[in-house]
């Protein structure tokens, strides 16, 4: 009689990353969206600084915001992956 148990495929074959077994072969969006955050801030601290024109920054609060607008939608992406 055949089995009815279904074998689920993660898409990383253990016989090629050995490592796959403990999870480690995936993308982490918690890690992704913690680091994007960190970046974001680092560039707001970057606006203190000793030059003269304001035209950097403007690029770096610009960069910041888009970063922090990459992470919100990242965040609002994933928050129910597991769900569906």
């Amino acid at each position: 009689m055949a089995s009815t148990e279904v074998e689920r495929h993660t898409g990383v074959d253990v016989e090629d990353v050995p490592s796959a077994e403990w999870g480690w072969s995936k993308e982490n969006p918690r890690l992704q969206q913690i680091g994007g955050v960190f970046a974001g801030l680092f560039l707001l601290l970057m606006t203190h600084g000793n030059h003269q024109g304001h035209v950097e920054d403007y690029f770096l609060i610009v960069g910041a915001f888009l970063l922090f607008g990459y992470v919100a939608r990242s965040w609002y992406l994933h928050r129910n992956k597991d769900t569906r």
